[in-house]
C-alpha cells in the first residue's frame, strides 16, 4: 500500500473540514486526562464545523484487551462524545506500516539491531563509565550499539537464525536527506514554543519503527494514520511535544502531509504527577459509579 498524499489531496485545504482525532490505546481504562484531550478535541471539532474521529492505537498485542477497548467506547459515550465510524483499528493496518518500512529500507534509511534491552542497558552503563551519555527528551538514553555497522550478511545470518531485533531509523542519514523541518504548533511547548517551531529529530537517536514481534511503533503508526484519515490538527499532550520532531521527520521522508499542531497540558494528580492509567481516584468508571456527571467531568479538567 503506498502512503505518500497525492498534493491534491494535503491534509489542510480551503475546500475541506478540519479534521481531529482522540487515538487512546486500550492497554487501561480512561482517566481525567483522557477525557480532557478528547473533550477539546470533540469541542474544537464542533466550534469549527469539523469532523471528530476515534481511533484505537492498540499495536502493542502483551497490553491492548478487548475489555479496555469496550470501555473506551461506554466512557466517551456517557461524556456525551460521538465519534464517526468505522474506527481505525491499527492493528488491522499493519500492512501500511510495513510498505512505509520498506519505502524507507528503499532509501537506505532503516538497519536492523539485535541487543536486548538488558544489553542496551549494559552498553549504556559502560559508555556511562566514562562520562555522561545523551538522552533523548523523554529522558532515555540513546542507542549506544554498533549494529548500524555490521555487514549485510552478518544481518542475514542472525534474522535468518530468527535472532530477536529491531529496525531502527538511522537518524543521521533521515536528517541529512529531509533537511531542516520545522511544524506549526497552536499551541504552545514547554519553553513557549509557539508558531514555526524548528522540529530537532536528531535528539532521538535512532529511534525504533518496528520490533520482529510488532511491525510498527507508535511514531511511524502516527504519521500514516493521521496522512490516511485526513488529520488537518493534531490536538494532545505536550508530552508528545518534542516527539513531533520525529514525525516531522518521518512525514518528510515519506511524502506524507503534516497537520497543524496543537500541544495542551496535562491534567495532573494532587502532588504533580501526570495521571496514570492504574490511578482509580481519577478513572473515568470510578468517578462515574461514584456519582460524578460529565459536566462535573468538564469542570473538573477546565473545560467549563
Amino acid at each position: 500500500m503506498d502512503c505518500r498524499i497525492e498534493p491534491g489531496n494535503e491534509a489542510r485545504s480551503n475546500a475541506m473540514p478540519p479534521v481531529f482525532r482522540f487515538a487512546p490505546s486500550p492497554n487501561g481504562y480512561l482517566h481525567l486526562g483522557h477525557a480532557f484531550s478528547a473533550l477539546l478535541n470533540h469541542d474544537l471539532a464542533r466550534q469549527s464545523g469539523g469532523r471528530f474521529l476515534l481511533r484505537i492505537e492498540d499495536i502493542d498485542a502483551t497490553r491492548c484487551r478487548v475489555e479496555f477497548e469496550e470501555a473506551i467506547y461506554e466512557d466517551l459515550a456517557w461524556l456525551g462524545i460521538a465519534w464517526e465510524t468505522p474506527v481505525r483499528r491499527q492493528s488491522e493496518h499493519f500492512a501500511a506500516y510495513g510498505a512505509a518500512i520498506d519505502r524507507l529500507s528503499a532509501q537506505g534509511l532503516v538497519y536492523p539491531s539485535f541487543e536486548s534491552r538488558a544489553d542496551i542497558a549494559r552498553l549504556v552503563a559502560e559508555r556511562e563509565a566514562g562520562g555522561a551519555w545523551p538522552r533523548d527528551p523523554d529522558g532515555a538514553p540513546l542507542y549506544p550499539g554498533t549494529a548500524k555497522s555490521l555487514s549485510a550478511e552478518e544481518r542475514d545470518r542472525l534474522i535468518g537464525q530468527g535472532a530477536p531485533f529491531a529496525l531502527r531509523l538511522d537518524m543521521a542519514s533521515a536528517v541529512a536527506r529531509a533537511g531542516g523541518l520545522s511544524w506549526q504548533e497552536a499551541g504552545e511547548g514547554p519553553a513557549g514554543e509557539s508558531g514555526d517551531v524548528a522540529a530537532r529529530p536528531e535528539a532521538w537517536g535512532d529511534v525504533i519503527l518496528a520490533r520482529k514481534e510488532t511491525p510498527t511503533s507508535y511514531h511511524l503508526s502516527v504519521v500514516i494514520d493521521d496522512a490516511l484519515q485526513g488529520v488537518t490538527d493534531a490536538v494532545r499532550g505536550i508530552d508528545l511535544f518534542w516527539s513531533t520532531s520525529v514525525h516531522r521527520l518521518l512525514q518528510a521522508l515519506l511524502g506524507l502531509p503534516a497537520p497543524v499542531y496543537r500541544h495542551h497540558a496535562l491534567i495532573r494528580d494532587a502532588a504533580g504527577q501526570k495521571l496514570s492509567k492504574s490511578t482509580r481516584a481519577t478513572g473515568l468508571r470510578e468517578l462515574r459509579a461514584d456519582g460524578t456527571s460529565p459536566s462535573d467531568v468538564r469542570r473538573l479538567v477546565g473545560l467549563v
